[in-house]
């Protein structure tokens, strides 16, 4: 039989203290209840894991990850779905003392699927002009910093001191074939995610790190705008050069 089909894929919020536990067994276990913890709560799904990263872990700790895993369908079976609250918030309520034979039961590796920040402080802003609706972003209660949007699309947002750091190591050969420059993020690989400051809208752009120049540069999204709301919105998939479909507008 198909193991997928006899699994069922959870979904899990936490913050830094849990994940590093969890990294500890090799991303395998999830770590034992603190004594004021009687129930382990997985949820059933990403927009439920979502809402708690950001509107609890980060405001908590600076920091808030969504995770994913799956788990025996006979095992899970035990521990009816409950209904929280709306029609998607759902999880299983794992009583403390049977947490030991959940892990047993989780199959594969427990994967981190996205992680929220914390507003960025101001301090951060002097080096680059950055577009004020980009700051606003990095400022607002949570943004997303990086993670999977889909399927096939990995992104990584760098806080503006992570960018200076970046830019500064492409070297001045490549900041002087891209006048106007600015990094905000990447694919997790050698794709930069790139602002042209010269421009009104600012556009945002796929740059190599071997790019010659601006022509060479995969247009993403017409604005900072139209480019944050399809991440937040999950539609935004990198453009590559021999796409056909076009960027993000608005």
């Amino acid at each position: 039989m198909d193991e997928h089909q006899d699994t069922v894929t959870l979904w899990r919020p936490t913050g830094q203290a849990e994940l590093d536990l969890v990294a500890a067994t090799g991303w395998r276990a999830w770590p034992p209840r603190l004594p004021d913890q009687p129930i382990f709560y997985p949820v059933r799904n990403r927009w439920y894991a979502t809402k708690i990263a950001r509107e609890w872990n980060v405001p908590a700790g600076g920091v808030g990850y969504v995770t994913t895993f799956d788990v025996r369908r006979e095992f899970l079976d035990r521990y009816p779905v409950r209904q929280a609250g709306g029609l998607d918030v759902l999880e299983h309520w794992i009583p403390a003392e049977d947490l030991a034979e959940f892990n047993a039961n989780i199959v594969g590796a427990i994967r981190e699927e996205a992680d929220y920040r914390g507003p960025v402080p101001d301090e951060e802003f002097t080096s680059v002009p950055l577009p004020a609706v980009w700051r606003s972003y990095l400022q607002s209660p949570s943004w997303f910093r990086r993670g999977w949007i889909s399927d096939d699309c990995y992104l990584w947002l760098y806080s503006p001191a992570e960018a200076a750091g970046l830019l500064d190591a492409w070297g001045p050969e490549a900041r002087a074939a891209h006048p106007g420059v600015a990094i905000i993020g990447g694919d997790g690989s050698r794709e930069h995610l790139v602002l042209d400051l010269r421009e009104d809208p600012t556009p945002v752009l796929l740059a190599d790190i071997t790019s010659a120049g601006w022509p060479a540069a995969v247009r993403q999204a017409d604005s900072v705008a139209s480019f944050i709301e399809a991440v937040e919105s999950g539609r935004f998939g990198f453009t590559w050069a021999e796409d056909e479909p076009h960027p993000v507008t608005g």
